[in-house]
């Protein structure tokens, strides 16, 4: 069984290696000095393994990867892969996790007339792509929203600023109600 003081004396060698944990976890430990948690097992007659993270600052702890393993237990338990599971993940948060990103669906998709549609998106181009486009969804706050919003008013145009604080609201609905909170 690993505890922190043997994870800390842990020296890479020339090839990678394997050191057992308990409950089928394990940490891999790479020639780079890498060391990463994991965890084998069987799903559908076909073997798998699921990373659960590195070990060290920024990563996790012993305590945190035993409960990342307890997670993934549970989710092999319902027929599901933690692997794909952790792969579908990483891509729906990669693909459509920018306030950007989602702007754009609503504006495609979301029901509104032609004219309002053609507003908000000369709203979302001009006010807010270059201010909120590239952040993530948990990353703009309402003071960054409030400040923005301020400049518009600033510029004479508080029409135009209600009208983006109103996409910005509109945007996080549609996002919240596809799954991303």
């Amino acid at each position: 069984m690993l505890t922190d003081a043997k994870l800390k004396s842990i020296k890479p060698l020339v090839k990678a290696f394997k050191l057992a944990d308990r409950d089928g976890l394990y940490v891999a430990v790479l020639p780079s000095g890498t060391i990463s948690f994991r965890y084998n097992y069987r799903i559908n007659g076909r073997q798998e393994t699921v990373v659960l993270g590195k070990y060290g600052v920024g990563g996790l702890s012993l305590k945190e990867a035993r409960e990342k393993l307890y997670s993934a237990k549970k989710l092999l338990e319902t027929g599901s892969s933690p692997s794909r599971q952790k792969s579908r993940n990483r891509k729906k948060s990669a693909e459509a996790d920018s306030f950007g990103n989602w702007a754009e669906l609503w504006l495609t998709k979301h029901k509104m007339a032609e004219s309002t549609r053609d507003m908000r998106r000369s709203t979302y181009e001009r006010d807010l792509r270059a201010a909120f486009g590239k952040l993530k969804m948990s990353e703009i706050t309402h003071e960054d929203l409030r400040i923005l919003c301020d400049r518009v008013v600033d510029r004479g145009a508080p029409a135009v600023a209600v009208h983006a604080r109103e996409i910005v609201m509109m945007v996080y609905r549609y996002a919240n109600e596809r799954g991303n909170s």
